[in-house]
């Protein structure tokens, strides 16, 4: 079973959705016992990097995230990848979780085209930086959807792949049993379900 934390942050039906479309079991939830029996767990994210972890320590959550990272598989959703970091620079200096050395950046300052728009919104391929089981069912250059104006930095010990925006945005990540990804496999198509489906095998 596949616990999707439910902290307030986010539209959770398209990542259910996909889920389900692979014959997963998933549960919507915020109880800490139905996320320390899941077998894996995702943690999901849309909007702000401090409202976000103000919402998990609020449901008491972050202590259990970072027990049940040492014991399972966890991934990290956009937002839920960011929270994954030692901190980010959205609106301040805000501690993550810590579960992944770096820090979150804004994207602006950093492009090499300062043409380019931000937030980055749409598909980018993904470039392969080292083999994973994560990639069991994709190749090198498939297109996944990114929202994102903040990008994790000073991770490249961490990085499993990247995508082109003039500069390589972060754009998958694991330490240990953890990997976050910035696009969202549950908004790209195919080969997103195919990134899901290598999750649930893990």
């Amino acid at each position: 079973m596949i616990a999707v934390v439910d902290y307030g942050v986010g539209n959770l039906f398209s990542l259910c959705s996909s889920l389900r479309q692979l014959g997963l079991e998933t549960a919507v939830t915020a109880d800490p016992a139905v996320i320390r029996a899941a077998d894996r767990v995702i943690l999901p994210g849309v909007g702000a990097f401090g409202d976000a972890m103000e919402k998990l320590a609020a449901a008491g959550l972050v202590p259990l995230i970072r027990v049940e990272a040492e014991k399972k598989p966890l991934l990290g959703i956009c937002l839920g990848m960011q929270l994954l970091f030692d901190k980010s620079w959205e609106f301040g200096e805000h501690a993550g979780l810590g579960l992944v050395p770096g820090q979150v950046c804004p994207l602006a300052p950093d492009l090499a085209d300062p043409a380019l728009k931000v937030p980055q919104i749409g598909w980018n391929a993904l470039h392969i930086l080292r083999d994973d089981p994560l990639f069991r069912y994709i190749r090198e250059g498939e297109y996944v959807y990114y929202v994102h104006s903040y990008y994790a930095k000073d991770c490249a010990a961490n990085t499993l792949a990247v995508s082109d925006y003039s500069i390589p945005v972060t754009g998958v990540v694991r330490a240990g049993r953890v990997y976050g990804t910035q696009f969202h496999p549950e908004k790209s198509g195919d080969t997103g379900l195919r990134i899901l489906k290598a999750f649930a095998e893990l």
